[in-house]
């Protein structure tokens, strides 16, 4: 009898330890050094899964798997797997629901402000300081078999960006900005001059001015039916970016939370003008703006400088039918400013994390493959297939990267002029870049930025009034929705609401078998205790 409570308790413990080890794996952090082996063991076979992203881009593809073919012929005893996917988000989803298993890849691309909920879970992410700096291993370590950037040759501003918590927990593997196309011919055509620098007042000025139509209800500047001036493609960097241009508050690096301010208050009423008006419109609303260039219906498309190659009617991955095409001078600008004088614009980009491992030989092995993605033939390849930048100072300086870029407008497919000016827009701003805090929550936050505008832009096409007491709810019902005001700013900790909905289902499936192996065990010795009384 004593037996059965006693494991009658244990087995109810231990009900109770998983339910809340997995409910706790989004909420708790407790990160430890990593201590790196003195040697890769080169007499065992390791097999590590790379998690990758592309937009079913055929030539990324390739570069990813000559990068994984180099690899495993320098180190033949280390194997690597690589899933692609379509999409950071479905990146993002997979891994939570994974950390939750103890499932998760060896290396994976993603983003800090993802990096920042995976901590969530104890020493989950590996801290890089230790690996980065290791004389043997580290950036120029003497064991290396290939030639990867030495400690100090990646660029300053991207390393930075992954570093929060008091770590390194991310490499940057690419980075990119958000550049302005813009049909050069249609502006002039409206009277305007384009200047070197967008303001925000210009932007809106054209863009009201494009929406004059015929006497037939066609549009003068393109005689055509539709015309969307001015199409934003990721709002949450909108509103970012504005509010930093305009020195507003937006997020402290210890999480606490400054969207919700009377400057934001009134970039959304600007906004909500021009949406009104149809002058301006999003990708969500809309759909992707660089469709609409291409049509001769948009004027200001804004997009990542690594959507380049679809931007222009030269575009070698255009999206639209040879005979929506029409054809028109391209522009590459920063976004729109409202000091022009002290460009802002927001860095952004995929970065690279290992995830710990019982066994520190594993994860020494994926970092080497990690830091194998920095050599220059993979940096210089991937930078080429879109409007990305290298984020090695080495690879930047190389000759053959310099060759590649004194060679725009050579062809419209590798040398792509709008997809090379890109990259020197990014190049020649990389001190005008900025970065936002990232803690856990952060990525709440920017969605919660875009859903702003979004809700905004929705309201003011339905001919919503749009006042204070709008803005209140507004403030209220995205405060809500992305969980905000659960948030909280001590030591940059967050409640980000709930798992995704695999996570959840996987975490109740687990707790629900424990739970009924508890019963059939109750009922054993219920049993029992009446056969025995």
């Amino acid at each position: 009898m004593k037996k059965m409570k006693t494991r009658l308790a244990l087995l109810l413990t231990a009900i109770l330890t998983v339910s809340m080890l997995l409910a706790g794996c989004h909420g708790s952090k407790d990160t430890a050094a990593f201590a790196v082996p003195e040697t890769l063991d080169t007499s065992r076979d390791f097999e590590i899964t790379f998690w990758a992203k592309n937009d079913t881009n055929k030539t990324q593809t390739r570069i990813y798997e000559n990068a994984i073919k180099g690899f495993e012929a320098l180190y033949p005893n280390i194997h690597v797997n690589m899933r692609l996917y379509t999409d950071y988000g479905k990146i993002y989803n997979d891994v939570i629901t994974n950390i939750a298993t103890q499932t998760t890849p060896n290396v994976c691309i993603t983003y800090p402000d993802h990096i920042a909920t995976y901590l969530t879970g104890s020493n989950v992410v590996v801290p890089l300081d230790e690996l980065m700096e290791n004389a043997k291993y580290g950036f120029g370590g003497s064991e290396l078999l290939y030639d990867g950037p030495d400690n100090g040759e990646l660029v300053d501003e991207y390393l930075s960006e992954c570093a929060f918590g008091g770590h390194y927990y991310a490499v940057p593997y690419m980075r990119s900005t958000e550049a302005c196309y813009v049909n050069k011919t249609y502006v002039e055509k409206l009277g305007f001059e384009l200047p070197e620098t967008l303001t925000w007042d210009f932007v809106w000025e054209v863009s009201e001015a494009a929406m004059e139509k015929n006497a037939d209800g066609t549009f003068k500047v393109n005689g055509q039916k539709v015309m969307i001036p001015f199409i934003y493609k990721s709002t949450d960097n909108m509103m970012i970016q504005m509010l930093r241009q305009k020195g507003a508050d937006y997020s402290t690096a210890q999480g606490e939370i400054g969207l919700f301010n009377d400057t934001t208050k009134e970039l959304l009423l600007e906004i909500a003008e021009h949406a009104k008006s149809r002058a301006f419109s999003t990708f969500k609303i809309s759909s992707y703006p660089a469709n609409f260039l291409n049509a001769g219906q948009c004027i200001f498309a804004v997009d990542s400088t690594a959507g380049a190659t679809w931007m222009g009617t030269d575009a070698p991955l255009i999206d639209i039918s040879e005979d929506k095409l029409v054809r028109f001078e391209t522009a590459v600008r920063t976004v729109p400013q409202f000091d022009p004088e002290n460009p802002s614009m927001i860095s952004q980009g995929p970065s690279v994390c290992i995830f710990n491992k019982e066994d520190p030989q594993e994860v020494l092995a994926s970092w080497l493959f990690m830091q194998y993605l920095l050599t220059n033939d993979v940096q210089i390849a991937y930078a080429e297939t879109e409007g990305y930048v290298p984020v090695t100072k080495k690879a930047r300086d190389d000759a053959a990267y310099r060759d590649y870029l004194s060679r725009k407008g050579e062809d419209n497919d590798n040398h792509y002029s709008v997809k090379l000016e890109a990259s020197e827009l990014l190049i020649e701003n990389t001190e005008n870049t900025f970065t936002t805090a990232v803690f856990n929550g952060s990525a709440s936050l920017r969605d919660a930025a875009g859903q702003l505008i979004e809700n905004v832009t929705k309201s003011a096409r339905r001919s919503e009034k749009i006042d204070e007491a709008y803005m209140t709810k507004l403030f209220k019902e995205v405060t809500s929705l992305y969980r905000l005001d659960s948030i909280s700013a001590v030591e940059g900790k967050a409640d980000l609401g709930p798992l995704p909905g695999t996570a959840r289902a996987l975490i109740g499936t687990l707790v629900l078998v424990w739970i009924l192996i508890g019963l059939y065990v109750l009922k054993e010795y219920v049993k029992k205790s009446k056969k025995s009384g």
